[in-house]
């Protein structure tokens, strides 16, 4: 599988970049990686390391999209920044997926024009991996589309019931729609129309989650809309960050601070392995006709190695194929109902 990889993407570029597109390449023989951007950039990070050269090529790109700009004006007026190349790539058939640690809003408005929305997707999804107490589940939307219609919730299901099983191996993932409490009648007119068209399907739904359920484990997929996501993700992180620092400090305010630490902290390094976004390298941007992988800005060696390595999966089981399918079959069974 060929990955086109935005060398120029994030906040550590392109060192981190160019390390991860190393590291994925060493890993795993099947990945080929192209490092799309600044030539003369790539070619100094390259410069005196061992890499398989044969899997590791550069596309140049001249130009860069900044954090500050807008979608519309990037992809009308840099079309030759990395993002733009990188997905023309995969458009073109010459990568099967792209990978970016930069402009979310730019990679994914790229990825829509460029490669379309698979065939019956009405809105994309970007569905994140999270840990739980239990293993790790999918969350999404986290931002891809603000403001949903019930139609678009009962597709992000399908959606996440697919990339569940196919690329998180769960045979039958348990699906719950995120709400305000657990009993059917609870949430806004979006989600209680959401719920009757979900539990029509033949996903395994086990209906209603709330906030302070999603972490517990109960659900493989967890459903809402992109503003509620993106807020929880982002959250989420934040707490996760907070509980580490606060943790620490308390300890080092007791007197015998250092060798509680000391007994501590193979937990602190669990803990913090298990929360780290590195493990998980990006978030899928599900419903569109071909791959593109959204990382974290703040994104190590590590989680592109990790982003690289899952786009090269979901580029090899087709699962935009796959997700097409689902929706078709389920569009096809709720006009029999009718009939």
């Amino acid at each position: 599988m060929k990955v086109a990889l935005d060398a120029m993407g994030g906040d550590f570029a392109p060192a981190v970049n160019v390390e991860g597109a190393i590291e994925a390449a060493r890993e795993n023989r099947s990945i080929r990686v192209i490092l799309v951007g600044d030539e003369s950039a790539i070619s100094r990070e390259l410069k005196d390391r061992k890499y398989p050269s044969d899997r590791i090529t550069i596309q140049p790109a001249s130009e860069v999209v900044t954090m500050a700009e807008s979608p519309s004006i990037a992809i009308r007026k840099k079309k030759n920044s990395s993002i733009h190349v990188g997905v023309k790539l995969v458009q073109s058939g010459e990568a099967d997926g792209f990978v970016s640690a930069g402009h979310s809003g730019v990679v994914m408005a790229t990825s829509l024009l460029f490669l379309g929305k698979a065939k019956g997707v009405d809105r994309p999804a970007i569905a994140t991996v999270m840990p739980a107490i239990k293993g790790a589940f999918i969350l999404l939307d986290v931002g891809a589309t603000v403001d949903c219609k019930p139609e678009n919730l009962l597709q992000f299901a399908l959606m996440g019931n697919t990339y569940c099983r196919m690329i998180m191996g769960k045979k039958n993932p348990r699906v719950a729609l995120l709400s305000i409490g657990e009993e059917d009648i609870k949430g806004n007119e979006m989600t209680k129309e959401a719920f009757k068209l979900i539990e029509k399907t033949d996903v395994k739904f086990i209906r209603n989650i709330e906030g302070k359920d999603i972490f517990t484990g109960k659900a493989d997929v967890i459903v809402c809309d992109g503003f509620t996501g993106n807020i929880t993700l982002k959250v989420s992180e934040g707490l996760a960050e907070a509980i580490l620092k606060m943790l620490k400090k308390e300890v080092s305010s007791i007197s015998a601070g250092k060798i509680g630490y000391l007994l501590i902290k193979p937990a602190i390094r669990n803990f913090k392995k298990r929360t780290d976004y590195d493990e998980y390298g990006g978030a899928p941007l599900l419903g569109i006709n071909g791959t593109s992988i959204i990382s974290h800005g703040r994104s190590s060696a590590k989680a592109i190695k990790n982003a690289v390595t899952v786009a090269s999966s979901i580029s090899e089981k087709k699962v935009h194929e796959a997700i097409a399918t689902a929706i078709a079959s389920d569009l096809q069974e709720r006009e029999h109902t009718v009939s």
